[in-house]
């Protein structure tokens, strides 16, 4: 009697379904009165997170799991530096562990969230790149940047990302240029107790609008650098007001380490950073001058 060939189609199709399957519980669905229905992944028992940027304005919603159960929610907290909104909900179970997943590039992703029904929707595709750590225009640390080679709705965005063994990557976000980006499952438990706890994620903060320019090239030498940051804009009575720093300053280093873009900046003003006395050195008048500042709290918005 032939030996049955086993179908590698089959088998990989096999494989997805019951990825899905064990993924389903994860997904939520977020429903606000005037908006469009969102996705949301039930990162424990009672909380669930979702992407920042697609949740509207509001401080309470309904909540949909995959077996049709209900629940209301509340916003507990915002995070736009990182992407993440925590909601509380009262009685939803405790999900099965998830362990979590080390992005590649080239792997298979499975990215869930929910369709126009409340029902699961499930994205199939690969890993595009995988980069370090970077800091969002907001302040926020995310752990690495993990691109997939997708296209998500908007509906979709914040629902769970898998990997082909089942490990927890994060939950998806759009990006710039309509790129699909994870947040990494670590940047979501680095925020997750503050949001709940304090609705919000504390970050440093100076008060400054900044414009990346060249440092005058006689001064290059002696400043160490070609690039550094215009200030164009001073808050009325924030940590740079109070240090006198000036509109028309070129701010080029943050506690002896160079800055050279926006970004930068918010890498040196993480939230342990609040509260701290750090030297800033700047260009002013030709001269190189240098000054120190008391941190403050990045505001909300």
């Amino acid at each position: 009697m032939p030996d049955i060939v086993q179908n590698p189609l089959s088998s990989l199709s096999e494989a997805l379904i019951e990825r899905a399957r064990l993924a389903q519980p994860l997904v939520a669905g977020i429903v606000v009165p005037g908006h469009r229905m969102r996705s949301a992944t039930l990162w424990r028992k009672d909380v669930l997170v979702a992407s920042e940027q697609a949740f509207p304005d509001v401080a309470e919603a309904k909540v949909t799991l995959s077996d049709g159960s209900a629940f209301a929610a509340r916003v507990a907290g915002r995070d736009p530096g990182t992407n993440v909104v925590a909601l509380r909900v009262e009685g939803t179970p405790e999900p099965a562990p998830i362990a979590a997943a080390e992005p590649h590039p080239g792997s298979l992703v499975l990215a869930f969230g929910v369709d126009d029904g409340g029902g699961v929707s499930v994205r199939l595709g690969v890993t595009h790149t995988v980069g370090p750590t970077w800091h969002s225009r907001a302040g926020g640390r995310i752990d690495r940047r993990i691109t997939l080679d997708i296209a998500l709705t908007g509906r979709e965005e914040g629902g769970p990302v898998l990997d082909a063994g089942g490990g927890l990557l994060g939950i998806s976000t759009s990006g710039p240029r309509g790129r699909v980006l994870v947040i990494p499952r670590t940047t979501v438990e680095g925020v997750i107790e503050p949001l709940l706890s304090k609705g919000r994620v504390e970050r440093g903060w100076l008060g400054l609008a900044l414009q990346p320019v060249l440092v005058p090239e006689a001064l290059q030498p002696e400043a160490g650098q070609s690039r550094g940051l215009m200030i164009m804009g001073v808050s009325q009575d924030g940590p740079a007001a109070q240090a006198q720093l000036l509109a028309g300053d070129i701010l080029i280093s943050i506690g002896g380490e160079s800055v050279r873009s926006p970004a930068m900046v918010a890498h040196r003003l993480g939230p342990e950073s609040v509260g701290q006395q750090i030297e800033l050195r700047l260009i002013r008048a030709g001269k190189l001058v240098t000054v120190n500042a008391t941190v403050g709290t990045r505001q909300s918005g």
